[in-house]
């Protein structure tokens, strides 16, 4: 069968590599790609913008694609799936209905409150005024949050009133743009965050293994927030009696939620959870799509077909599949930045060492790169390259990481030495 992956960034490689794996797959089309998809084997970059519905519908019926599998959540939010699905295609990813998870925080907060899913305090305000005159009355530390879609980066944890109140005009200024027309104001939990990917054919849920993510670009967690600087799974804090309890209490009972309101949620659901010292957990958010960074360590781990279930969900038959099947041990991914991110920073800097990485055992997934026209492989985003690492346990996982990193250079290059600083502490 003949797929096509809609998506640029690292999760998007790693969703190709893994299909391809498959002797089912004959070839991935990656819309519009980065250089890693350009370079694999029977895998081909399609130059249309992800929000290019009716380009990427013709694409698809003409040259007879299968099944489409939508990456990011711009393209779900604004409809893709409903589309596509109009045209007589089979698509993975929620519609925009059930995206709304994901693209509006306040809507997400009125589901898991409805659905009675563990999670924080929150008000929803329209206006700066109102929003200021909560956090002088709740203090503070407390969650400033944009509404809408901000790439990872509208969320931020105000130490003082003073930070609160920059952040409330920050987004009702437009800094994330559409995202800042509401604010929601959230306390502020403490403990340790955790991601859970489910896959749901809108009947069944089956959790994948969870990971715990790098989110701040500085050592130690601190800076600013990202999309993520490095990830790995299995977390041991996620133990078998929590992801029990997560289970029941958040994934059953936001797909009855959603079921409930008539939607009809197929394709990936993912919890960013808080989960305190002594084992309680709160939902932070929700997503309507994979990780990324997580995809990368998750899906090598993986060993049941993924295109499999990707099916069973879109058919509604997960109820049917056997249990999932993982490859013992450990992955780890240490994302390689562009230095300035998440600020300003350039692009078009030459990589090197890429085949060298892989060489030593490492996987490289790329994100934020492009094959020019010397057919040289340049940065073209902030997050840059995903290494990944597999091994019997953590300690052989981030080792093969970061043995993988050092062959790798580019100007600028910036990563953390500290992915996976809590496990390596605990052993």
């Amino acid at each position: 069968m003949k797929v096509l992956v809609v998506g640029n960034g690292g999760r998007e490689h790693a969703l190709a590599w893994k299909l391809l794996q498959s002797d089912k797959i004959e070839q991935v089309v990656c819309v519009p790609g980065n250089g890693g998809t350009a370079t694999m084997e029977r895998c081909q970059n399609l130059p249309l913008a992800v929000n290019d519905f009716e380009g990427i519908g013709k694409f698809a019926l003409e040259k007879g694609i299968f099944l489409v599998v939508v990456g990011p959540e711009v393209p779900l939010a604004k409809g893709i799936t409903d589309y596509l699905q109009s045209k007589g295609l089979m698509v993975f990813g929620p519609n925009k209905a059930g995206a709304q998870i994901e693209a509006s925080k306040a809507w997400a907060k009125a589901l898991m409150q409805e659905a009675g899913v563990p999670t924080a305090k929150a008000a929803v305000f329209q206006e700066a005024a109102a929003a200021k005159a909560y956090v002088q009355a709740e203090g503070v530390p407390i969650v400033i949050k944009a509404d809408g879609l901000a790439a990872g980066k509208g969320v931020i944890v105000a130490q003082t009133v003073e930070q609160a109140e920059t952040a409330i005009d920050a987004i009702f200024q437009g800094q994330f743009g559409s995202a800042g027309n509401f604010v929601v104001i959230e306390e502020c939990l403490l403990g340790q965050e955790v991601s859970v990917l489910a896959l749901t054919d809108g009947l069944t849920i089956r959790p994948l293994l969870p990971a715990q993510d790098h989110k701040r670009i500085g050592e130690g967690d601190t800076g600013e927030n990202t999309g993520g600087m490095g990830v790995y799974t299995p977390t041991p804090i996620a133990t078998p009696e929590l992801m029990g309890r997560v289970q029941t209490e958040v994934l059953e009972r936001t797909i009855t939620a959603l079921r409930n309101r008539g939607i009809d949620y197929r394709g990936v659901l993912y919890a960013g959870l808080m989960v305190a010292d002594n084992g309680d957990f709160s939902v932070l958010e929700f997503n309507c799509r994979f990780g990324d960074p997580e995809t990368q360590v998750i899906l090598p781990l993986l060993d049941t077909p993924l295109e499999d279930l990707i099916l069973a969900c879109i058919q509604q038959r997960l109820g049917e599949m056997p249990p999932l099947t993982w490859k013992p041990g450990a992955a780890a991914t240490v994302v390689a930045a562009s230095g300035g991110y998440p600020g300003d920073y350039e692009t078009g800097q030459v990589i090197t060492g890429i085949e060298a990485a892989e060489t030593v055992g490492a996987i490289v997934f790329h994100a934020g790169t492009k094959l020019n026209s010397d057919q040289q492989i340049v940065t073209d985003g902030g997050r840059v390259l995903n290494i990944t690492g597999m091994g019997e346990n953590f300690q052989q996982a981030i080792a093969q990481a970061y043995t993988g990193i050092k062959h790798i250079q580019f100007s600028g290059m910036y990563y953390r030495r500290d992915i996976g600083h809590r496990v390596l502490k605990t052993k």
